[in-house]
């Protein structure tokens, strides 16, 4: 058992009362609709005033020709938001599971700011000649940028979906700590670990996510901005919104090391094959750590990468999404509840459509490149067997 100490007088401390304008009454519901509305001003804000890198991306600015240049500092701004979080904690301005006491309400706000920004991006645009539900949900832009290149959308909403999801993940683990005082889950501080390190590991190689399919195919509209505002912040921690306050929640000790282990293999899987790639197209002779050598097949002006990580599957980081989703959830021990693995379900679900649209993309644009791409790599997601 772990021994959080004594948790329950302090919970009384810092929980507003549950009735009138506090946290649980209808003046504390109206605060949480807009949470998340303040949380994602803070970050633009952040990301405007804190110090950033300037980089230049993969994608081309049709208008110039040149490649679109970014500011990337979305791990200072995880850093600082949380920071201010834990100082408002700490002075009793709010309860440190604030967003787990109000999260129907800031899910509803989030959601609300998700359709807000779907319509103001998409409605403005040009259409692309297709329906309008078509260019609502997949957007017409692909890479807007404001404030002459100084906020980028989609690292924008990368980055608010991050701060808010480690928002929720903090606030929901405080809530079973607050809930169980001396008898919490080592599962939930494990799960609260992985994934902690999946955002911050995400935003410290936000360069290397330039060159994803994310910027590359998709363009901004309700599938990427709802889902960035809404779905990832809220839904990847739909284990904690069964789990958190659960009366009874130790996850045995042989299973926290399996559930550490299939992280991160997947996350070695994942973050070993964007590296590599994003090392092929900067640096195309460069060795992957200094051993692994890219090998490509190439029609003199196009390359494509099949070694390495590459040579495992077309799409290996796929996979590894996949295990680090199950890794996180195996980390509660709740194996038999179905509201934990819809995690791992979503990326299946996505990731394997995404798998065969992102294959007929490349054999429109390769041709007999992309066949002879696939000769060698015939795997498309799991090595050996799919």
């Amino acid at each position: 058992m772990t021994d959080f100490g004594d948790f329950a007088d302090f919970a009384d401390v810092v929980r507003p009362p549950a009735a009138g304008g506090g946290a649980g009454g209808t003046g504390g519901a109206a605060l949480g609709f807009f949470a998340p509305w303040v949380v994602y001003a803070l970050v633009l804000a952040l990301h405007l005033i804190l110090p950033a890198r300037k980089v230049s991306g993969y994608v081309v600015d049709e208008a110039t020709g040149e490649p679109l240049r970014y500011r990337l500092n979305g791990l200072l701004v995880l850093w600082v938001t949380l920071g201010l979080w834990a100082a408002a904690c700490a002075k009793g301005l709010v309860p440190w599971d604030y967003f787990w006491s109000q999260r129907w309400a800031s899910l509803a706000g989030a959601c609300t700011f998700g359709l807000v920004f779907t319509l103001a991006i998409v409605l403005p645009a040009p259409s692309t000649g297709k329906s309008l539900p078509a260019d609502l949900y997949l957007g017409r832009l692909a890479n807007p940028q404001w404030g002459d290149g100084r906020v980028d959308a989609k690292m924008w909403l990368y980055l608010v979906g991050a701060v808010m999801l480690e928002l929720n993940i903090l606030s929901f683990a405080a809530h079973h700590v607050l809930t169980h005082p001396g008898d919490a889950s080592l599962g939930v501080a494990l799960y609260v670990g992985l994934f902690s390190f999946f955002l911050c590991e995400y935003l410290f190689f936000e360069r290397v996510h330039l060159y994803t399919y994310d910027f590359v195919a998709e363009r901004t509209g309700f599938k990427l901005g709802w889902g960035c505002l809404t779905f990832y912040p809220f839904f990847y921690c739909v284990g904690l919104w069964s789990a958190a306050d659960a009366t009874y929640l130790h996850t045995p000790a042989p299973l926290l090391v399996v559930s550490a282990l299939v992280f991160f293999s997947g996350w070695a899987l994942s973050r070993g094959a964007n590296l590599q790639k994003f090392l092929f197209k900067t640096r195309p002779d460069a060795k992957l750590l200094g051993l692994i050598a890219p090998e490509a097949v190439t029609d003199g002006t196009r390359s494509l990468l099949c070694s390495g990580f590459w040579r495992l599957s077309r799409h290996i980081n796929y996979l590894g999404e996949i295990l680090m989703a199950t890794g996180i959830t195996l980390s509660l021990g709740r194996l038999l509840d179905p509201v934990a693995w819809l995690y791992p379900l979503y990326y299946v679900a996505l990731l394997f459509p995404r798998q065969a649209d992102d294959d007929r993309r490349c054999a429109a644009k390769y041709g007999a490149l992309w066949q002879e791409y696939c000769h060698k790599v015939p795997y498309k997601i799991i090595p050996g067997l799919y």
